[in-house]
C-alpha cells in the first residue's frame, strides 16, 4: 500500500492561472535562494539560471545569453519573474512591447526577496501576483498603478471569475474617479464586496456608474447610459448544466448553448463553469465547451444529481433508466448552485445534447463543487539533475495536487513538490503506486507518477496502462492520463562518454524477476548475432548475480574481447562514476543496481584525445567518400536582418 504524507515544508503552492506559466530568472548564484523560494510558491513555475553565473543543477532551465533568453522567454508568452536589477528586464523587454493588453506580467524582485515591483502587466495578474508573494514570502509589494494605489483596487483587474464586459471604459472612469467623481454602483448580481467596500467614493447620483449583472446586452446599456464612464462586470454566479450523447460534434453543444443564452440575454461571461455527470467526465464536446468558455468543466456523480429531483423542471424516466438521475443538465446546473440557487433557464435540447441554466446567489466557486477531470502525469525525472528534467515534467509536477512514486525519486525533486500531498511504498511496490496513482485520479484530482529516467522505458507507464487493459474500470477510464518523456539511462550514459548509441542498439533487462529467463537469454544470443550495442538495464541485484557474467559470455561469441563496455554509475549525480574496460574484463563486482551497462558492437571504438577519452560507434559516414567531407557549409549571423 502506498504511504500518504503531506510536504509541509510550505504552504500549498499558489495557483497561478490564468497568468502561468511562470519562469523565475535568476543571474547570480546569491539570488538562487529567493528564485528557488519563489518558484516553489507558485504552480507551475521554474527556475532559469545564467548558466556562468548559477550552477546549472540547481535550476530547472540553464541559459547563456540573458537578453535573448528574457526575450525569448517573454515571447512564448511566460510570465516573468526576475530575481535582479529592474533595469536588465526593462532594457531586455522593451523592445518587444505590445500594449498593455497584450503583455504578460514581469516582476522584478531584490536579490533578498524584499521587495516585489511589477513592472508589466499590473492590471492582469502582475499586481496580484505581486501581492501574494509578498504576503507569502514576507515582503513588500511596490504597487505604482495609480488605481490600486488610491482606490485600494484595479478597476481592470476584478476577482477571480468575475468578467469585465466593457474595457474600453476603464481608463476613463478610473480618471473621473482618481479626479474626485463618485461611483453609482449597482448590484443585480455576484459578491460585490470588493466594490462596495473598496475606497471608491460612492453616491446615489454618481457619475460613474459601476454595474455587476449576469445580462447580456448591458455594457451596450452602460455604454450608452454613462458614455465613456459607465463599468460593466460580468459576475460568476451562472452554473451551466449540460448533457450529450457520447461523441457529441463540439458545435452541436456550443452552439445550442449560445443560442440559449441569447435567447434569454444571459451573458456567457456571467457563466462560472460548465457542470454535468461525471460519466461525461471524459466528453471531448464537454470539454471544449468548457474551453470556449474560458471556464472549468466540473462533474457530479448520479446520485449527487438525484437528489435535485424533486426541483427539476423537466425530470426523464429514459435520463434515470441511462444514468442514474432524472435530469443531467437540470441537475447538473442544480447541484453547482446549492439549494439557494434557483433553475432560470430549463433544458433545452437538440438531437445530441441538452443544457440548462441556474442562477447563484453568490460567486460560484468552481473548485468547490463537483470535481474535475481527474489527471494522471506518468512522469520521467531523468537520471537525476533539475538540468536533466524536462520543462513540461517540471511543469506538470508543479500543477498536481499530489505526488506518487519510490521515495528516493521524491527527494529528488526537492523543493518542487513542497505543500504537495506525496505518497509513496516500497522500491518493489510498482503497481501498489500505480493503483494508489489511478484512484487518486478517479477522485478528480491532479496526480503525477514519478519515475526517474523515461517513464515508457522499463519503468510505471506500461504498469499503469496494464492495470487499465486489465481492469477496465468505468472509473478509471474517464482519467486524463498523460506520459511525459524523460532522459533515460542509456541516453544519460552514453552521453557521458561520447556516442556509443551511434548505430543501431537495443535494450535488454537482466531481471528474471517478471521476464522468464529463458527469454532473456535468447534475447541476449539475438542481439549478440545481430551485432547490436546493448544497453543493460537492472545489470545485477542483491540475490541475481550470474545474469551479467552470462551476457557477457555469451555477447564474446560474437564480438572481439575489446569490445568497450561503459559503466554508468548513479548518472546526474553527485557520486556519478563513467568507467569504460573490455568486454573480456567486465566483472560481475564492477556493478551494481544503480549501474547502466552499455556494451559496444563489433564496431564500437574507444579512444583516447588530448585529456580525453571517447567510445563511440561509427555510423558509416566514411563511405560517403572525400567529397562529401567537402560540401559548403553556410554560414549567417542570428542577428542579421532582412533589408
Amino acid at each position: 500500500m502506498a504511504m500518504t504524507a503531506h510536504n509541509s515544508s510550505n504552504s500549498p503552492a499558489l495557483p497561478t492561472n490564468p497568468i502561468a506559466p511562470i519562469a523565475v530568472i535568476c543571474l547570480t548564484q546569491r539570488a538562487l535562494p529567493t528564485a528557488r523560494k519563489i518558484a516553489s510558491n507558485l504552480q507551475g513555475a521554474s527556475v532559469h539560471g545564467l548558466r556562468t553565473r548559477v550552477s546549472v543543477k540547481d535550476v530547472d532551465i540553464a541559459f547563456d545569453d540573458t537578453i535573448a533568453h528574457l526575450q525569448q522567454t517573454f515571447s512564448s508568452d511566460h510570465v516573468i519573474i526576475g530575481v535582479c536589477a529592474a533595469g536588465i528586464l526593462i532594457r531586455a523587454l522593451a523592445p518587444l512591447l505590445a500594449g498593455k493588453w497584450q503583455d504578460a506580467a514581469v516582476i522584478a524582485v531584490d536579490e533578498a526577496g524584499d521587495t516585489f515591483i511589477p513592472l508589466l502587466g499590473g492590471h492582469h495578474g502582475g499586481n496580484r501576483l505581486a501581492r501574494d508573494l509578498a504576503e507569502r514570502l514576507g515582503g513588500n509589494a511596490a504597487i505604482t498603478t495609480p488605481g490600486d494605489a488610491m482606490l485600494g483596487l484595479a478597476l481592470d483587474e476584478p476577482p477571480a471569475g468575475w468578467k469585465l464586459g466593457t474595457p474600453e471604459t476603464v481608463k476613463p472612469a478610473t480618471a473621473a474617479l482618481l479626479a474626485g467623481a463618485s461611483a453609482r454602483i449597482e448590484v443585480e448580481a455576484g459578491s460585490s464586496a470588493w466594490l462596495t467596500n473598496s475606497a471608491i467614493s460612492q453616491s446615489e447620483d454618481g457619475s460613474v456608474l459601476i454595474t455587476a449583472t449576469a445580462r447580456e446586452g448591458a455594457d451596450d446599456d452602460a455604454i450608452s447610459d454613462g458614455a465613456e464612464t459607465a463599468i460593466t462586470y460580468h459576475p460568476p454566479v451562472l452554473a451551466l448544466g449540460v448533457g450529450c450523447e457520447r461523441g457529441c460534434p463540439v458545435d452541436d453543444l456550443y452552439d445550442l448553448v449560445m443560442e440559449t443564452l441569447a435567447g434569454q440575454c444571459l451573458s456567457p461571461k456571467a457563466i462560472a463553469c460548465v457542470s454535468s455527470i461525471d460519466l461525461k467526465a471524459d466528453e471531448a464536446a464537454v470539454h471544449e465547451l468548457a474551453r470556449r468558455l474560458g471556464v472549468p468543466a466540473r462533474f457530479f456523480d448520479a446520485q449527487t444529481l438525484e437528489a435535485e429531483a424533486n426541483r427539476l423542471v423537466t425530470p426523464s424516466d429514459v435520463v434515470f433508466a441511462e444514468t442514474g438521475c432524472h435530469g443531467v443538465a437540470e441537475g447538473a446546473a442544480l447541484a453547482t448552485v446549492g439549494p439557494n440557487g434557483k433553475l432560470i433557464v430549463p433544458k433545452h435540447k437538440t438531437k445530441k445534447s441538452t443544457c440548462a441554466i441556474a442562477l447563484s446567489q453568490d460567486d460560484i466557486i468552481p473548485e468547490q463543487v463537483g470535481k474535475a477531470q481527474g489527471k494522471l502525469s506518468i512522469v520521467g525525472i531523468g537520471p537525476g539533475q533539475i538540468g536533466w528534467r524536462s520543462p513540461e515534467a517540471t511543469a506538470l509536477i508543479g500543477r498536481a495536487t499530489d505526488i506518487v512514486g519510490y521515495q528516493m525519486y521524491l527527494d529528488l525533486l526537492g523543493s518542487l513538490i513542497d505543500g504537495k500531498d506525496c505518497h509513496h511504498s516500497d522500491l518493489g511496490a510498482e503497481e501498489a503506486r500505480a493503483r494508489h496513482a489511478l484512484e487518486l485520479a478517479a477522485t478528480g484530482k491532479d496526480v503525477a507518477l514519478i519515475g526517474s529516467g523515461d517513464a515508457g522505458i522499463y519503468a510505471l507507464a506500461t504498469l499503469v496502462f496494464e492495470l487499465l487493459d486489465r481492469e477496465d474500470r468505468a472509473d478509471w477510464n474517464r482519467v486524463a492520463v498523460q506520459v511525459s518523456p524523460g532522459i533515460s539511462a542509456l541516453q544519460a550514459a552514453a552521453s557521458r562518454i561520447g556516442a556509443p548509441l551511434g548505430h543501431d542498439f537495443c535494450a535488454i533487462s537482466l531481471s528474471d524477476l517478471l521476464t522468464p529467463r529463458e527469454d532473456i537469454l535468447r534475447r541476449l544470443k539475438a542481439a549478440g548475432e545481430g551485432d547490436f550495442v546493448i544497453a543493460f538495464y537492472n545489470p545485477v541485484s542483491k540475490r541475481r548475480r550470474d545474469l551479467l557474467a552470462v551476457a557477457r559470455d555469451i555477447l564474446l561469441e560474437h564480438r572481439p574481447a575489446d569490445t568497450p563496455v561503459v559503466l554508468g554509475r548513479q548518472l546526474g549525480r553527485p557520486d556519478e562514476e563513467i568507467t569504460v574496460v573490455p568486454l573480456s574484463k567486465l566483472e560481475v563486482d564492477m556493478v551494481d543496481m544503480l549501474t547502466t551497462v552499455l556494451v559496444g558492437s563489433s564496431n564500437s571504438r574507444h579512444i583516447t584525445r588530448g585529456e580525453n577519452e571517447w567510445v563511440y560507434t561509427p555510423r558509416g559516414y566514411a563511405k560517403k567518400g572525400p567529397d562529401a567531407a567537402k560540401a559548403p557549409v553556410l554560414s549567417t549571423s542570428k542577428n542579421d536582418k532582412a533589408e
